[in-house]
């Protein structure tokens, strides 16, 4: 086997992979419509949805310090639970990162269509999406090597556009954007609710990818102790940028951010003109596909971790290539996440990001309970409070339950059959 095979990830590859694998689409899209929702309190909304996501962040960071294997919560499940609860928290944590690519993908070619106008004929669009697909799964076919390039360089581009667009708009926020802070149209207690509701569903989007960061444990150096530190930290990072951000573009367009579709990029051509709608753009588009590439990476190791380490699956879905990559399942993720991609809206996919992830979080803050203080496993990261932080966690996962709409719950339905179908017939794993 190559160098190249047996590399791990070092600390800093796996921060960067982190803030890759959050900070996507959401906050350069969705910006303006939690401002609809809520007005400026979306700023201390971000907040509020930071903390309660911390608190399943502190759930995942105590088991990855527990469990060094691929495939993060539906293994902590899979020990907790037993072979069907994991294998459907596998296929759901799997169908999560297929949705999360088709929906990246489909964000990338949206901004694209600023630059590109022929983006808007349906031909070149699925042809141009089938394409990034393909690209993304050459790159993980062979390893880690060029996903560390290619996730580093993103990040660092990623960064800086954001600091860029933090540093110079500060200067032209005007204060009188922020009050009312929250919108006058909101009456009652009843309304407050609802709409604050429907701003946390959408930030909590903004956050999904961390659940990604332990799926390759197996590929990172000392995972037990880098994962946990990982997490904590590309969270508050995260939140810092996203606070900042929101910031940012309230105090420079006010009530005209919730009409923008595109609300990052109008607020930096206000003050800067073409040019500066430009280089947001183009950070964007940085931003949207360096999720594209953490996540790509991560899914096919989740499928193939479900049939090499517990024969969940089908014996071909692990198969490894030279570059000890799961080729197959990379070429399954690509065919599925392009059907997918061709067939689903953004806004739907987004709904149904939010409820895979719900159905990760609820196993794995459960096996937290269980796990916390077995003597059986490693002490790793040990959460203060006894059950405090997964019972606060557990509230928050439950709390998601009232954004989902009846197609969503639908669609969660049509998995978990389909998981069960496969699951009770499949000799394999009997």
């Amino acid at each position: 086997m190559n160098k190249t095979a047996n590399k791990k990830m070092t600390f800093f590859t796996v921060f960067l992979l982190g803030i890759n694998g959050i900070i996507g689409s959401g906050i350069f899209l969705l910006s303006g419509q939690i401002y609809n929702d809520i007005g400026a309190f979306s700023i201390f909304t971000i907040i509020l949805a930071a903390l309660a996501v911390t608190m399943i962040v502190l759930c995942y960071a105590t088991l990855a310090s527990k469990f060094s294997e691929d495939g993060a919560a539906w293994l902590y499940a899979y020990n907790a639970f037993g072979k069907f609860t994991g294998f459907q928290v596998g296929i759901f944590t799997w169908v999560l990162g297929v949705v999360t690519l088709s929906a990246e993908i489909a964000a990338l070619l949206t901004v694209l269509k600023m630059l590109f106008p022929a983006l808007q004929q349906a031909p070149i669009y699925n042809l141009t999406a089938i394409i990034l697909v393909v690209i993304l799964g050459i790159i993980n076919y062979f390893g880690t090597a060029i996903l560390d390039f290619a996730d580093n360089l993103s990040s660092a581009a990623k960064v800086f556009i954001m600091l860029l667009f933090i540093i110079a708009g500060a200067l032209f926020v005007k204060s009188g954007h922020f009050t009312p802070m929250i919108p006058a149209d909101i009456q009652g207690g009843t309304q407050l609710f609802t709409r604050f509701n429907a701003a946390f569903g959408v930030i909590f989007y903004m956050y999904t990818g961390f659940s990604f960061l332990p799926i390759a444990a197996a590929k990172m150096d000392n995972p037990e102790k880098n994962i946990p530190k990982a997490l904590l930290s590309v969270i508050a990072t995260v939140t810092l940028l996203y606070v900042l951000l929101q910031t940012v573009a309230v105090g420079i367009l006010g009530p005209k951010l919730g009409a923008s579709s595109l609300p990052i990029a109008e607020a930096f051509r206000s003050i800067f003109g073409e040019w500066g709608y430009t280089v947001i753009i183009v950070g964007m588009i940085i931003s949207i596909l360096g999720v594209a590439i953490s996540v790509s990476f991560n899914t096919p190791i989740v499928a193939a971790s479900l049939a090499n380490e517990h024969q969940l699956l089908p014996k071909i879905i692990g198969k490894q290539s030279k570059h000890n990559t799961p080729f197959v399942a990379i070429i399954a993720t690509s065919v599925t996440s392009i059907l997918l991609l061709l067939s689903g809206s953004y806004l739907f996919l987004v709904s149904c990001i939010v409820f895979a992830s719900f159905v990760q979080y609820v196993p794995t803050i459960l096996a937290t309970f269980k796990f916390n203080n077995d003597p059986k496993l490693p002490k790793g990261f040990k959460l203060p409070g006894g059950p405090i932080i997964p019972s606060i966690a557990l509230i928050v996962s439950l709390y998601l339950l009232l954004s989902f709409t009846w197609k969503i719950i639908l669609f969660g339905i049509i998995v978990l059959v389909l998981g069960s179908l496969l699951y009770w017939f499949d000799n394999r794993k009997k």
